[in-house]
């Protein structure tokens, strides 16, 4: 299985590249959030790559970030979708996004992607939902720098409900309750906050 190919830049088109590595030159197919973060022609980068083998054929699927990477696998996971519609998703959307349109249920959003129909978007929804981490799930949805001193107290406030029992859902939500007007509230004050709310 190729995990990644590490070389220079011989063929670069918003939907599929070239890697020349050690003489050989791979053919990888990419998203356009890959594209835009590629090096000119002729220069040396590394692109994580998801080895896809059927039959009939073997493709490699490139991507300048881990997240892309996982997110594109994971979209892989769900009934009718295959490397095209998946591609597809992260030309569209971010893979931040993505996960956000997800975890809030916006069949709207998802249905947008091209190739992706109503009854596809809501099995996206269905089948994500469970396989999106908590904390993957709170940084797509708060946006921004998920390092931001308020994205850091919302993500540990949920997470420590979440260990409290309540569903995912119900936790954010419990938390960005407890957040409003609480700027200068501390995460365990935060937690006792949305308890006391109930």
């Amino acid at each position: 299985m190729i995990t990644y190919l590490d070389g220079t830049i011989a063929e670069k088109q918003p939907t599929r590249l070239v890697m020349d590595v050690g003489g050989v030159g791979y053919e990888v197919f990419i998203p356009l959030c890959t594209y835009d973060r590629l090096p000119a022609m002729g220069e040396r980068c590394k692109v994580l790559t998801h080895d896809h083998v059927r039959e009939e054929s073997r493709q490699l699927f490139g991507f300048m970030s881990e997240d892309e990477r996982d997110t594109f696998r994971l979209l892989l996971g769900i009934s009718g979708i295959g490397p095209k519609i998946a591609l597809s998703a992260l030309s569209g959307l971010s893979a931040r996004e993505l996960k956000a349109a997800v975890v809030e249920g916006d069949i709207k959003r998802l249905s947008s992607i091209s190739g992706v129909g109503k009854r596809t978007a809501e099995r996206m929804v269905v089948e994500l939902r469970s396989r999106i981490k908590p904390g993957e799930a709170l940084e797509a949805v708060a946006g921004g720098d998920p390092q931001s001193p308020d994205n850091i107290r919302l993500r540990d406030t949920v997470l420590a409900l979440i260990a409290l029992g309540y569903q995912q859902d119900a936790a954010r939500k419990m938390a960005t309750q407890a957040l409003k007007g609480g700027d200068d509230l501390g995460v365990e004050e935060l937690i006792k906050r949305a308890l006391g709310g109930r």
